[in-house]
Formats: structure tokens, sequence, C-alpha cells
């Protein structure tokens, strides 16, 4: 296992129903990364984030965090779904000071109700929801609502932040409004994120590093009965946190890479040519 990530996957493995999803996955992030995480449909991207999470378990192969067995899911994974996670009865606020109230606050188990209260309104500033806090989720835009639910993720401060496809559901103005957002959220509070999408262009413009998963490639195996692995992964320039590189020559043809290299069933690339550049990638 290498040393100095903060998460590690070797010859990691996963099938259902004696199909493989996953084949061969191995990946290193650092602390403070924000992983883009892109692939065609049914290529095995929420089984990677079930398995990180500790919702499932590998058939072969290993997860470490912080240099330990993954385990079962605990408060050092946070994840934040498509479909909101408040709870309708309860307040932003409420909401907010639920998993504390249970966990305790990081570093104080045995927090009292307003160091909880003190702490839920600290992440609601950093989401912009201060004026929110009193408010039910119907009465919040769904932009809103996803913001709340990264607030009741973060208090529990988390080591990784997994996202799966959170803001799918989300018209395309707000969808982009949010993705500045969590950009300008991640380099704030230095966050380490994996963050799953179906948008190629969601998945180049936000993060630190561009992970595409496929099932179309030559394993010597029968042609796409082998799973899915890591055909792509690099480095992502910094950007500014301006919508408007998304139009720049550069933008557009690293999106037509991506697609290039991942999306295609007919290319059937050998695993020699994989676009595998990012300085922690590896392949056992």
């Amino acid at each position: 296992m290498s040393s100095g990530h903060i998460l590690h996957l070797e010859d990691v493995f996963k099938g259902y129903s004696g199909k493989t999803i996953l084949r061969d996955i191995d990946l290193a992030i650092s602390e403070g990364e924000f992983c883009s995480v892109v692939g065609p449909s049914g290529c095995g991207k929420s089984t990677l984030l079930r398995l990180i999470l500790g919702q499932e378990t590998p058939d072969s192969g290993a997860i470490y965090l912080e240099g330990k067995m993954i385990g079962t899911p605990d408060p050092r994974r946070g994840v934040v779904y498509q479909k909101y996670s408040l709870f309708p009865h309860l307040t932003v606020l409420e909401n907010v000071m639920l998993g504390p109230s249970y966990l305790g606050l990081y570093g104080n188990k045995f927090a009292s109700k307003n160091e909880i209260r003190e702490k839920a309104m600290y992440y609601l500033e950093r989401v912009r929801l201060t004026n929110a806090a009193d408010k039910y989720p119907h009465e919040l835009s769904g932009g809103m609502q996803q913001r709340a639910a990264i607030a009741q993720t973060l208090i529990v401060h988390p080591k990784v932040l997994l996202m799966d496809e959170p803001f799918g559901a989300l018209d395309p103005d707000t969808r982009e409004q949010l993705q500045v957002f969590l950009l300008e959220l991640w380099e704030s509070m230095n966050l380490t994120i994996m963050f799953i999408t179906h948008s190629l262009e969601e998945a180049c413009f936000v993060g630190s590093r561009l992970l595409a998963l496929s099932q179309y490639y030559d394993s010597g195996e029968t042609q796409f009965a082998h799973g899915a692995t890591v055909v792509e992964d690099h480095a992502l320039k910094r950007v500014a946190h301006s919508t408007e590189i998304k139009h720049s020559p550069e933008f557009q043809d690293l999106i037509h890479s991506v697609k290039a290299s991942a999306f295609d069933p007919e290319l059937n690339q050998q695993i020699a040519q994989f676009n595998l550049t990012h300085p922690d990638s590896f392949r056992t």
C-alpha cells in the first residue's frame, strides 16, 4: 500500500450475480484532492462509491482509509446523494444538528445541545443558509436543499466527502451555480471529495482530478464482459471560479478527449493505451 494517501484501493473487483461490474481498480487519493468520476451508464460509478462508503465489500482486493481497512460505514465518510436527505418534519437547523445529536461533535462526543447548535449554525453560514435555519425543507429551492444536505454531512467532519450525482435533479442554471459554490467550499475548507456525475462537462469543470471508468477496452476476455476499470486518470488544471472556462477551446478539447477514451463502445482500446497520467495513478 502506498503511503501519504488518505484513500487507497488496490486490485478491487466487484460483481453481482456472476457478472463483473468493476475490474482491477487501483486508486490512490491524497488529502485535499477533488476527484470527479465519470463514465458510461452502468459502468459502476455508484458501485465504486458504495464500496468506499462501506455499504458493500469488494469480492477481492483491498480498500484503505488513512492506512486502515475501510470497514463498515462510519462518520469518516460523509455522503450526499441526488435525492435530498433532509427530514421534512425538521427545520434546516434541526436537520444539521441531527447527526451530532447521536454521534457528538468531532473531538467532543459529549457536546451539549448549545454547542451542537453553535456548530450547526457555523456550517449553515459556510453554505450560505444562515437565514434559512428555521425553515422547513419544502420551503427551500432544490439548490438550497442540497446546500443544507452538504452542511448536514460536513458537521460530522468526514475525512472524505462522497457525492453521488448531487446536482443531477437541478435545473441547468442552479446546477452551474452549485458547481461554483462547491469549488469555493472545497478550496476554503480543504475538503477531500469524490464526486460522481453523469455529466461529462461537469466532471471536466469541477475538481482537481478527473477519473473515467469504462468497460470499453480489450482485456483479452469476452468483449465487455470483464467489468469497468479506470481508463483515464489525470490532473485538471486549477481554474478560476468562472464558468466562462467551459467555452474555451482547451476545455472543449478535454471533453472530446474523455468522450473518445471512455464512452465509445467501438473503441476497444488496449490496457496499455489508458490515459493514466496523474502522478498518483498506478496499476498493480
